[in-house]
């Protein structure tokens, strides 16, 4: 057995969050500009170093691997990769293998995701208006997206829906949002919009909702109580007493989760990012590629969480946006 990863604050790394892609084929206004320059694929990892590096992390210790984007199921034949994930699955060694999704490519993809042993996605979803969701995504057609979740529900797999909480544009669907994923036996997760790369002409502060108040909006309606449930990420949940729904909150800058971190970030280039929130990381590629051994990768990953911040430094309170990063959310993988 090899030590486990920990890093300077006695957190136990446990979580890997793999970017298979920076591509998308929505342009979300808060993830990314509208005329993105994409990575050539000469610089992507291969999908069977996406393994190695995986197959690494787990003999490490990771139980939890999440797959994101851009959007993963984007990437060509991806599903390889899924399939060679099953064997960690099948071991033991890696407890959930998860991804996130906006949901375009799930009509498509869910059985075969279920068959590889996924059973658990997020879906981000800001919006049930179609001309919203258009306007948000860009280029995304909601009832593409709504196809897709039904195509994983009816094949086994659990759903929650992740919506980034954005002023002026759905606050008034904060109800609707919780009534709808009730309905249809899905957690919902409220995300605070993060200040990562440039995107154009769209305002931080002016989408900036916080969720202290949007939970504060809830309690007009349901009783919330507190609950104890973690996923291993950084959503805090509650219980709506009177439908039984959890709805999680996601809340960087309102409320620091750094405390309870135990998660890294890898770049589809084979960056690793140890704080979402941080602009530094390392480069795993370069050590993969060096040698048939693992052991120079082992060398720098450890190096690299010894180097793991304590945490973000994300604010809005000065009405201005600090602690911004420039790299977009789709090059760290959310």
């Amino acid at each position: 057995m090899k030590a486990p990863l920990i890093d300077p604050f006695a957190r136990k790394i446990s979580y890997l969050r793999l970017s298979v892609t920076d591509r998308c084929d929505f342009r979300c206004v808060y993830c990314m500009s509208e005329a993105m320059t994409f990575l050539p694929k000469k610089d992507l990892l291969s999908l069977e170093e996406l393994d190695r590096m995986c197959t690494t992390f787990i003999g490490m210790g990771v139980k939890k691997l999440r797959i994101t984007g851009g959007e993963p199921l984007v990437r060509r034949d991806i599903l390889t990769f899924f399939n060679g994930m099953t064997r960690h699955l099948d071991s033991g060694d890696l407890e959930e293998l998860t991804l996130t999704t906006n949901g375009s490519q799930l009509e498509k993809h869910a059985a075969n995701l279920f068959a590889a042993g996924v059973r658990r996605i997020n879906v981000s979803l800001d919006t049930l208006d179609a001309d919203k969701f258009a306007q948000i995504t860009r280029w995304g057609r909601l009832a593409q997206v709504l196809r897709g979740i039904e195509a994983a529900q009816a094949v086994g797999l659990k759903v929650k829906i992740n919506a980034v909480a954005l002023k002026g544009f759905n606050e008034d669907e904060l109800f609707t949002l919780a009534d709808w994923c009730a309905k249809h036996d899905m957690d919902l997760t409220f995300i605070e919009v993060m200040p990562m790369g440039d995107i154009g002409n769209e305002d931080r502060i002016g989408q900036y909702w916080s969720l202290k108040d949007l939970r504060a909006e809830l309690e007009t309606q349901f009783r919330l109580t507190d609950l104890p449930d973690r996923t291993g990420g950084p959503a805090r949940y509650v219980r709506v007493e009177e439908s039984g729904q959890r709805i999680g909150f996601i809340t960087p800058l309102s409320h620091n989760f750094c405390e309870s971190c135990n998660r890294v970030r890898i770049t589809c280039t084979g960056e690793i990012y140890t704080c979402l929130g941080q602009e530094g990381h390392a480069d795993l590629r370069g050590p993969l590629r060096s040698s048939e051994s693992n052991a120079p990768l082992e060398d720098a990953i450890r190096a690299a969480i010894s180097d793991k911040p304590k945490g973000h430094d994300f604010d809005y309170s000065r009405q201005k946006v600090d602690g911004q990063v420039s790299r977009h959310m789709s090059h760290t993988g959310g």
